[in-house]
Order: structure tokens, then C-alpha cells, then sequence
């Protein structure tokens, strides 16, 4: 068994798609409409689909906006450096919620960044 893919719900599918591309450096693999299901789903990552775990975007056509639940946490996302990470982000217009340091009570570096649709993407030091 392996994880295959994590769905998010996205309000305006270009914009995420740009989003994960521009701001972290994921390569669309895929994107298949559904007209008689009034929806697209787009799957983006970091390798092959066959080896590593995918993020599936998924557009309602017909659906505006979503209430964030409270049980989602965030997705992680490892990077060489996160400070220079959250600098490359930023540069790009992309909004840093929790500056790059160390994490309370420990000593892992880390920081977060929310995508257009408000959902919690964290950046772990991996060096």
C-alpha cells in the first residue's frame, strides 16, 4: 500500500494551479473535465504519480466559495531551506503566515504558507 493523493477543493482552479506551480514548484501531471459532473480535477506533484504521492485539485463548476472545516490541518511540503523558501514566496505575491524559525519546543525549522483557497501549506527544513 502507498498513499496516492491528497483533494483539496479549490474555488478558481487556474489561480491554484498557478499557485502550486509558481509558488511551489509542482508540475501538473494532469487536468480532466467532467461536463456531466459539473467539475475538473487537476493533479499536481512532485514525480511520477507511479512513485510519489499526488495533490489532486478538484473544481465544482457550479460551487463559489467553501467553509473551512476545523479537522484539516495542513499539508507538508519538505524544502532545502526555508527561509529562503519563504523569501521566494513572498517575492512571487504569495502571503507567509508563520515567518521560517524554529519550531515551539523544538528545534525543527519550519514555516507556513496558506494558498488562494486559505489552506495551510507548511515548509520543513530538510537539510
Amino acid at each position: 500500500m502507498r498513499l496516492l493523493h491528497t483533494m483539496l477543493r479549490v474555488s478558481d482552479l487556474d489561480k491554484s494551479i498557478d499557485f502550486y506551480q509558481s509558488l511551489l514548484g509542482m508540475t501538473l501531471h494532469r487536468k480532466m473535465d467532467f461536463p456531466s459532473g459539473r467539475f475538473t480535477l487537476a493533479f499536481l506533484g512532485y514525480g511520477d504519480e507511479k512513485e510519489t504521492t499526488a495533490l489532486e485539485l478538484t473544481y465544482n463548476w457550479d460551487t463559489k466559495s467553501y467553509e473551512m472545516g476545523d479537522a484539516f490541518g495542513h499539508i507538508a511540503i519538505a524544502v532545502d531551506d526555508v527561509y529562503k523558501a519563504c523569501e521566494t514566496i513572498m517575492a512571487k505575491g504569495g502571503e507567509v503566515v508563520r515567518e521560517a524559525g524554529p519550531m515551539q519546543h523544538g528545534s525543527t525549522v519550519l514555516a507556513f504558507v496558506k494558498d488562494p483557497d486559505g489552506y495551510m501549506i507548511e515548509l520543513l527544513d530538510i537539510a
